[in-house]
This record gives C-alpha cells, sequence and structure tokens, in this order.
C-alpha cells in the first residue's frame, strides 16, 4: 500500500510540474508570437541607437532629440508606451534585437540586403547617400574614385560606409561611431571618412563644429528604415503609422525641422 502510494504521489507530481510548465508557455505566448503585444504589455519601446545628427543627438539639456527620436515618441504614444533610447554599437545591432535587449535598430538604418537576411526591415521612410568627407581645402584635388584610392579613410564598422569601402577597395580603418569617423578626419589620423550625407550637412561647414571640412563626392544612394526580429508584426504596424504620419504632415513637419529628406 505504502509503495503504491508513493507511485501516485510521483504520477501526481509530475503531472502538476507538467500543467505547470504548459500553463507558463501558454501564458507567454502572446509576447512570443507578438511584438506588438510583448512592446505594450512591458510598457515600453526601447529603440537602439548612435550618436548622429540629425537623427538622434542629445540637446544641452542630455535629452535625445533628431528626426529619428522625435518620430520615435510619436510612435510610443500612439502605441501607448514609453520610449527608451539605448545606445549600441551599431554592428552589434542584430545581436541585439534578437536576444531582445533592444526592441529595433532605429537610427537611419541603411536597408541592405545582408541586412534582411538576419531581421525584418519596414518600408524606407528617408532617402541619404553615402558621402566623402575630407578638409574642405582638399575636395578640388579629388574628383573620382580612383583618386580616392590614394586615401586612408575612417568608417563606421557595420556601417553602408564600410561596405561602401570594401566595394570600392579604399584603404580604411574602423571606428564605433560616424562621429567618431569625423573626428579623425578633423584630426589628421586619416584623410577622409564616409558617413551618411544626413550627417555630413548636419555636421560639417560653417557654423558647426567642423568647419573647416565638407562633403565630397558621393558614393551610394540608399534608404533608411527600421529593423525588427524576423517574423516580427511590428513591421506591419510602423508601415501602417508611416502612412499616417505621412497623411497628417507628420512626416513632413519633421523633415523640414532636421532636413532629412523623405523617401519616395
Amino acid at each position: 500500500m505504502k509503495k503504491l502510494t508513493k507511485v501516485l504521489a510521483v504520477i501526481l507530481a509530475a503531472v502538476f510540474v507538467f500543467g505547470c510548465f504548459a500553463a507558463c508557455s501558454n501564458s507567454g505566448k502572446s509576447d512570443t508570437d507578438s511584438d506588438l503585444a510583448y512592446i505594450q504589455n512591458k510598457g515600453k519601446l526601447v529603440v537602439g541607437i548612435t550618436d548622429f545628427a540629425p537623427m538622434d543627438y542629445k540637446d544641452e539639456n542630455g535629452e535625445w532629440i533628431g528626426f529619428d527620436a522625435d518620430l520615435g515618441r510619436k510612435v510610443a504614444e500612439k502605441l501607448g508606451v514609453d520610449i527608451e533610447f539605448v545606445e549600441i554599437t551599431w554592428n552589434n545591432k542584430v545581436f541585439e534585437i534578437n536576444t531582445k535587449a533592444i526592441d529595433c535598430a532605429w537610427n537611419g538604418m541603411t536597408i541592405t540586403d545582408e541586412l534582411k537576411e538576419s531581421l525584418d526591415i519596414t518600408n524606407a521612410y528617408a532617402q541619404n547617400q553615402q558621402v566623402v568627407v575630407m578638409k574642405a581645402d582638399k575636395l578640388a584635388d579629388y574628383k573620382t574614385v580612383e583618386d580616392l584610392k590614394k586615401l586612408q579613410f575612417a568608417v563606421e564598422d557595420g556601417s553602408a560606409g564600410k561596405d561602401a569601402a570594401e566595394a570600392n577597395e579604399f584603404k580604411f580603418t574602423v571606428v564605433n561611431a560616424q562621429s567618431d569617423a569625423l573626428l579623425e578626419v578633423k584630426s589628421g589620423a586619416v584623410d577622409a571618412c564616409i558617413i551618411d550625407s544626413t550627417m555630413a550637412a548636419a555636421m560639417t561647414g560653417e557654423g558647426t563644429d567642423y568647419a573647416d571640412l565638407a562633403a565630397g563626392i558621393q558614393l551610394v544612394d540608399e534608404q533608411y528604415g527600421i529593423a525588427f526580429r524576423q517574423g516580427s508584426d511590428m513591421v506591419a504596424k510602423m508601415n501602417e503609422l508611416f502612412e499616417e504620419f505621412k497623411a497628417d504632415g507628420t512626416l513632413k513637419e519633421l523633415a523640414e525641422k532636421y532636413n532629412v529628406q523623405l523617401a519616395d
């Protein structure tokens, strides 16, 4: 009798554990299947960025502003959640997204076929080019891509600028951010850098910290999108909100404020 009682106790315990496991699995199912539900349940949209004017940069109070930052707050408001901006190493964005350290990479991110293999990406919302930036008084000396092969470049790791340097067989060193690439040029550590035209327009020339630098040759035309995990329902939601913001003038207003070219 005692032996039978022990067997029944073991069976009941196993049933209980299995039931708890199934219940726990089912209770998390909505979060697993839906990024939108996951974000709304935790009450916060976590956005991976770098310091990249005019898309994401800090004002005098240390608050993140810019085209993407301002648009991100409007998206968070529509979703009924808060927003948190987290600076990441840009080359780690796929890992950061897939481990849920961040919900998305949204920082003037160039849409590429390579990224599409690892992540799901929204429709394009802005246009951009990869441009060569160097000392303004040197621009006239470098009018062709062949001329540029004499130079040493700085490029952001994991960026479209790095892709352009590799495609054109330029000599380059890798830095963590596009802002670091500008610093390398300013200091004379390299001859030039390849960065986004949106950033070059905002951060070089008269009245900026890089008054002696200027953009020259355009290497690549591209578009910006927002990256989420593969299969994420946030992609469709963001595309829906883009259409809404296009219709109500929000995108146009921000584009004029931050001198960003919207996608067609």
